[in-house]
C-alpha cells in the first residue's frame, strides 16, 4: 500500500474553525443554488466593475502561533501601577466574574435583547445595573449604559438642552471636569451651535445657560457640595448634571441629594479592567420627569402572556431608528457586557463590601496626604476622596521620573504639580514607593480621619434590594450567574440569523489576550513608551484594514459604529471648511439607510435630504441626481450602505459616487455590510471617501448582549489630516503616522475601546488574506442557499439583476397579514425551534432580514430552514381556515415549560406547540417567559429592580 499524505491541515483556522460549511457541504449547497462553483456565484452576485484586482495576500497564523505572537507583543507593554486617575482606575476583577461572565460565551456572544423572551438573564443583570446606578446616584431612573464617561457627558448636555425650560444657548462646564470630557463636549456642541463656557463654579451665571456640568469629585480631587449652584440653576430654569464616581458615592453625599437632574460617569472601577481605554460601561441616571428624554437603552419590567413578571427594553420609540433625522442622539448600542460585569461586581460585594473598598481607598489617600504634608509638601485640595495634587515646582519632571523608576505612573498637572489617584489595588507597598519618589523614606504614623467634611458623608442607604444582599459564597454567585445565562439564547446555543448584524464566530483564541495583564491593566494615558505592544497592534491592524478597504488612513477612536458615522461626517465637514467651503452642509441619505445615518448627520449639524428608493430597492438614481444638483455647492456628502440595506450589490454605486464628487461632495459608505466585501470589493476604490467599520460585526468582536463595539473610520488621504484628535495625544493615529491637523475627539480615550481591537487583529492574523476573502464568499453562499431553499415558501425581496442576494436576504411576510399572522408571530415561533429571530421589519416593515454568516454550518442552516418551512405550513393552516390565527401555535408562541405541564386546552397538539420541527428534543431551549406584553410595560414603567413582593404578585 502506497502512503499518501493527507492534504487536511488541522491548523487551518479559516477553513477548519471559522468557516462553517465543509468543502463537500459547499458543493451540495452550490447545487441547490444552481451554480457550478463558488467563483460562478460570486460572478453572478458582485458586479465585475467593482471587484478588486489585488488579492489580500498575507499568510495566516494557526491558533497556537497567534497566541505566541500575542505573548511577544504583550511583553512589549510595560505594566506599571498607574495612579493617573482622570476617570480610569486600577480595579480587582473577581475571578468568578472574569471566568463566568467575561470569558463565558453564553454572555459575550449574545445579541442585543430586542427579543425579550430569550434575553431574560441579561435583562435581569442590566436591571441590576440600572438599580445600582440609580441607588448610588440618588436618582430614580438609570439607563442600561452608554459608551464612556465623556460621551455620556455630551449626551447629557444635549438631553438638558431639549428638556430645560431655559431659552439660553450656552452650556457651563466645570473646569474641574476631566480634560477629555471637556474636549468631547466641545466637539459635540460646536455643530449644534451650543456655546460651551468652561470655568470655576463661582463664575457660573445661571441665567446665561440651559445647563451645567460639575465633576464630583473633581479631576484634581476636590470634593464639594453643589447644592447651592444647582438650586440657582433651577431658579433660572436650567438643568444640573453631575459627573461622578460610583465608588466615591459609597461614602459621599449623592448627586440626587444635592438636587441634580442628571448624573453620569463610568462604572469602570467596578471590576472592569482599564484595557488602555476600554471598553467600559458609562452610566446615566435622571429625575423621573426626564426619563423619556434619556438616550440609550432602558430595561423595564412587564408581564408575559400568563401574567408572570418579565423584563424587556422599555420606551423603544425613543430610539434613533424611529426618529431618524429628528433624533437628538445617534446612540444605537451600549456597553452591555461591561455593565453586566459591573452589576455583578456590586452583587458580589454588596453594599457592605463596596463601602469597605471605598473606605479603604479613601483612608489610604488620607494617609498618603498626611505623610506628604508632614514632610512639608503642599497638598491640595482640602477635601478629597481618592485624588490629591501636590505642588512640586521645578521638580515635577524629576518626581515623575522617580515614580516611574519605582514602577508607578503619576499624573502630570500643569508645569508644577503632580496628581495622585489611589484605587482598589493600592496597598501599603505602593504608598511607600510613592513617598519614596518624593524623598520621604520614614513617614510618621498617620492618624485615621476623613479627608472631607463630615457634612459630605452619605446619609442615605443604597443597594437595599435583596439581589445585592444574597449569600456571597462563590457557590451561590456561580449558580446565580449560571441561572441567568441559562435563560438566554446566545451564539453558544444556536445560530442568530440577524441581517446587518453579522453574528459570526467569536473564537476563543481571539478573546483570550484581552484578559492578559499586559493588555488589561494599562491606563489609556500612560506614557507611550509603556504601550509599545498596543502601538504595534494598532498600527498593524490599521495597515491591514487599509489594505482591506482601499483607504489610506484609519482612526481607531470611535467606540461604536454610530460614533464612527459621526466622526466620519465631522471629518468631511472639517475638510470642506479648510477649503473655504463651510456652506457645504447638505447630506443626501437614501430612505433605506440605517437610522443612525440621518441621526449622525443631524448631530454633525448637517441638513438631511432623503433620496427615494427604486422599486427594486436600489437608490433611485434619477432622484439622487436631481437632489445632488439642487444642493449644488451646498452638498457636503452622501451616505450610502454597500451592499445596500436591502442586501444587494447595486450596479449603480460608482455612478452615485461620481455624481456626488461632480458636485463637490464626499461619499460616506456605511460599513455595516462589510462582511460581504472583504477581499472582493474595496469601498475606498469604488468611490468612497470615508467608511466606518463595525469591528463587532465583520471583524469578530462579540456583541456582548448589546456592546462592546468599535467603529473605526477609514479615509482617503485628503481627509486624513481631519481625523479626530485627543487632548492627551494630539493628532490621530492615521496609518501609523501622527498628523498635526485634527478635529476634536469623539471618545474619551485616544483609541476608543483599545483592548478589544486585539480581537479583530487576532481575527485578521489567523484568517490570513485568503481566509478573509473565503469567509466573504461563503457568507454570500450561505445567504443564497437560504434564499434558494425557501423559494416558493417565502418571497425573497430585492434580489440582484441576476437573481442573487449578497450576504443577507429579506423574506416577505407581509402577505400573511391577510390571514392575521404577523411578523411577530413568526419571530416568536422561531424561539420554540431554538432560534433567535432574524431582523424584524427593517428595512421593510413586516419582513424578516436573514444573515446566516460564514460561520454557520450547513447542519445549523438546514435546521433553521426546516423551522421556517414548518412555520410556513402552520401559516397555510391558518390561511386555509383550519385554525384561527389567534388559536394557532404561532400566536401562542413562544411555549414555556409552564405551557408544557399545564392543562392543555389549545386547538393544536402539545407536541406541535412545544417540539416543532427543527427544535432539539434533549437539548431544547425553553424560554423562561411567554410572549412579553410591551404595551403593559410602557404603561406601567418600572426600570429598577421591583420589590420582592411584586415577584409573587406577578406570579399569581
Amino acid at each position: 500500500m502506497t502512503f499518501t499524505p493527507t492534504d487536511y491541515n488541522a491548523y487551518d483556522f479559516a477553513n477548519r474553525r471559522h468557516i462553517g460549511p465543509s468543502p463537500s457541504e459547499m458543493e451540495e449547497m452550490l447545487r441547490v443554488v444552481g451554480v457550478s462553483s463558488l467563483d460562478q456565484l460570486i460572478e453572478e452576485t458582485v458586479p465585475a466593475s467593482i471587484r478588486q484586482n489585488q488579492p489580500l495576500d498575507w499568510a495566516p497564523l494557526a491558533e497556537h502561533e497567534l497566541l505566541q505572537k500575542m505573548r511577544e507583543v504583550a511583553a512589549k507593554n510595560r505594566v506599571m501601577v498607574s495612579l493617573i486617575g482622570q476617570g480610569y482606575y486600577g480595579t480587582v476583577t473577581p475571578p468568578a466574574i472574569q471566568r463566568n461572565i467575561l470569558e463565558n460565551p453564553a454572555w459575550y456572544t449574545a445579541y442585543t435583547p430586542y427579543q425579550p423572551e430569550i434575553a431574560q438573564g441579561r435583562l435581569e443583570a442590566l436591571l441590576n445595573y440600572q438599580t445600582m446606578v440609580a441607588d448610588l446616584t440618588g436618582l430614580p431612573v438609570a439607563n442600561a449604559s452608554l459608551l464612556d464617561e465623556a460621551t455620556a457627558a455630551a449626551e447629557a448636555m444635549t438631553m438638558a438642552e431639549r428638556a430645560a425650560k431655559s431659552k439660553a444657548r450656552a452650556f457651563f462646564v466645570d473646569a474641574d471636569c476631566h480634560p477629555q470630557t471637556i474636549a468631547v463636549i466641545r466637539t459635540r456642541a460646536e455643530p449644534l451651535g451650543i456655546e460651551v463656557i468652561v470655568g470655576h463654579p463661582a463664575q457660573l451665571v445661571p441665567e446665561d445657560v440651559f445647563g451645567a456640568l460639575f465633576q464630583y469629585p473633581g479631576t484634581y480631587g476636590l470634593v464639594r457640595d453643589f447644592t447651592r449652584e444647582i438650586a440657582a440653576l433651577h431658579e433660572a430654569k436650567a438643568l444640573a448634571i453631575v459627573a461622578t464616581d460610583l465608588l466615591a458615592l459609597c461614602l459621599l453625599k449623592e448627586p440626587g441629594a444635592m438636587g441634580a437632574d442628571i448624573a453620569i460617569g463610568s462604572s469602570q472601577r467596578f471590576g472592569v479592567p482599564m484595557g488602555y481605554g476600554g471598553p467600559h460601561a458609562a452610566f446615566m441616571s435622571c429625575r423621573d420627569e426626564l426619563k423619556r428624554s434619556m438616550p440609550g437603552r432602558l430595561v423595564g419590567v412587564s408581564v408575559d402572556a400568563r401574567g408572570n413578571k418579565a423584563y424587556r427594553l422599555a420606551l423603544q420609540t425613543r430610539e434613533q431608528h424611529i426618529r431618524r433625522e429628528k433624533a437628538t442622539s445617534n446612540v444605537c448600542t451600549a456597553q452591555a457586557l461591561l455593565a453586566v460585569m459591573a452589576s455583578f461586581y456590586a452583587v458580589f460585594h454588596g453594599p457592605k463590601g463596596l463601602r469597605h473598598i471605598a473606605e479603604r481607598v479613601h483612608l489610604n489617600t488620607v494617609r498618603l496626604a498626611q505623610a506628604l504634608k508632614e514632610a512639608g509638601a503642599r497638598v491640595s485640595p482640602e477635601a478629597f476622596f481618592d485624588t490629591i495634587t501636590v505642588e512640586v515646582g521645578v521638580g515635577q519632571a524629576g518626581i515623575l521620573a522617580a515614580a516611574r523608576h519605582r514602577g508607578i505612573n503619576l499624573r502630570k498637572v500643569g508645569r508644577d504639580r503632580v496628581g495622585i489617584s489611589l484605587d482598589e489595588t493600592t496597598d501599603a507597598g505602593v504608598i511607600a514607593r510613592v513617598l519614596d519618589a518624593f524623598g520621604i523614606h520614614d513617614p510618621a504614623p498617620a492618624s485615621v480621619g476623613l479627608g472631607f467634611p463630615e457634612a459630605m458623608l452619605r446619609e442615605s442607604a443604597y443597594l437595599s434590594h435583596p439581589v445585592f444582599d444574597m449569600n456571597r459564597a462563590e457557590s451561590e454567585m456561580m449558580r446565580y450567574m449560571r441561572r441567568l445565562s441559562d435563560r438566554d439564547l446566545a451564539l453558544d446555543r444556536a445560530m442568530i440569523p440577524l441581517g446587518s448584524c453579522t453574528m459570526k464566530l467569536n473564537a476563543a483564541a481571539e478573546m483570550m489576550p484581552i484578559t492578559w495583564p499586559e493588555f488589561a491593566t494599562l491606563h489609556p494615558f500612560a506614557p507611550p513608551e509603556q504601550a509599545a505592544g498596543y502601538t504595534e497592534a494598532i498600527r498593524d491592524l490599521s495597515d491591514r484594514l487599509c489594505r482591506i478597504t482601499g483607504y489610506d488612513a484609519m482612526s481607531m477612536q470611535p467606540n461604536s459604529g454610530a460614533q464612527g458615522e459621526y466622526a466620519g461626517l465631522l471629518t468631511i465637514l472639517a475638510y470642506h471648511r479648510a477649503r473655504g467651503e463651510g456652506q457645504r452642509t447638505i447630506c443626501l441619505i437614501p430612505m433605506s439607510a440605517h437610522g443612525t445615518n440621518p441621526a449622525s448627520a443631524q448631530m454633525a449639524g448637517m441638513k438631511v435630504v432623503v433620496v427615494k428608493s427604486a422599486p427594486n430597492g436600489d437608490v433611485d438614481l434619477d432622484d439622487f441626481r436631481d437632489k445632488a444638483a439642487a444642493a449644488g455647492d451646498r452638498l457636503a456628502a452622501c451616505m450610502i450602505t454597500y451592499p445596500s440595506t436591502h442586501g444587494v450589490f447595486e450596479e449603480t454605486v460608482r455612478e452615485v459616487c461620481r455624481i456626488t464628487h461632480e458636485h463637490g461632495g464626499q461619499v460616506y459608505i456605511d460599513g455595516a455590510n462589510m462582511n460581504a466585501m472583504v477581499g472582493l470589493v474595496q469601498p475606498g476604490a469604488i468611490g468612497g471617501d470615508v467608511s466606518h467599520l463595525n469591528l463587532h460585526k465583520t471583524f469578530a468582536i462579540p456583541h456582548g448582549g448589546g456592546g462592546p463595539g468599535m467603529g473605526p473610520i477609514g479615509v482617503k488621504a485628503h481627509l486624513a489630516p481631519y481625523l479626530p484628535g485627543h487632548p492627551e495625544t494630539g493628532g490621530p493615529l492615521a496609518g501609523g503616522q501622527i498628523v498635526a491637523t485634527h478635529e476634536g475627539p469623539v471618545s474619551a480615550a485616544p483609541y476608543g475601546s483599545a483592548s478589544i481591537l486585539l480581537i479583530s487583529w487576532a481575527y485578521c492574523l489567523m484568517m490570513g488574506g485568503e481566509g478573509l476573502t473565503q469567509a466573504t464568499r461563503v457568507a454570500i453562499l450561505n445567504a443564497n442557499y437560504v434564499a434558494a431553499r425557501l423559494r416558493g415558501a417565502y418571497d425573497v425581496l430585492f434580489m440582484g439583476n441576476r437573481g442573487r442576494v449578497a450576504h443577507e436576504c429579506i423574506l416577505d411576510t407581509r402577505p400573511f397579514a391577510e390571514a392575521g399572522v404577523t411578523v411577530d408571530d413568526i419571530a416568536k415561533r422561531l424561539i420554540d425551534n431554538g432560534f433567535h429571530a432574524p431582523t424584524m421589519s427593517w428595512p421593510v416593515p413586516g419582513t424578516l432580514m436573514v444573515e446566516p454568516t460564514e460561520s454557520e454550518t450547513k447542519a445549523e442552516i438546514d435546521r433553521f430552514i426546516t423551522a421556517l418551512l414548518a412555520i410556513r405550513e402552520e401559516i397555510r393552516a391558518v390561511e386555509a381556515g383550519e385554525i384561527a390565527a389567534a388559536d394557532s401555535p404561532l400566536r401562542h408562541a413562544p411555549h414555556t415549560v409552564e405551557d408544557l405541564v399545564a392543562d392543555w386546552d389549545r386547538n393544536y397538539p402539545r407536541e406541535q406547540g412545544c417540539f416543532p420541527p427543527g427544535a432539539f428534543r434533549v437539548d431544547k431551549y425553553w424560554p423562561p417567559v411567554g410572549r412579553v406584553d410591551n404595551a403593559w410595560g410602557d404603561r406601567n414603567l418600572v426600570c429598577i429592580c421591583p420589590p420582592v413582593e411584586s415577584y409573587s404578585v406577578a406570579a399569581q
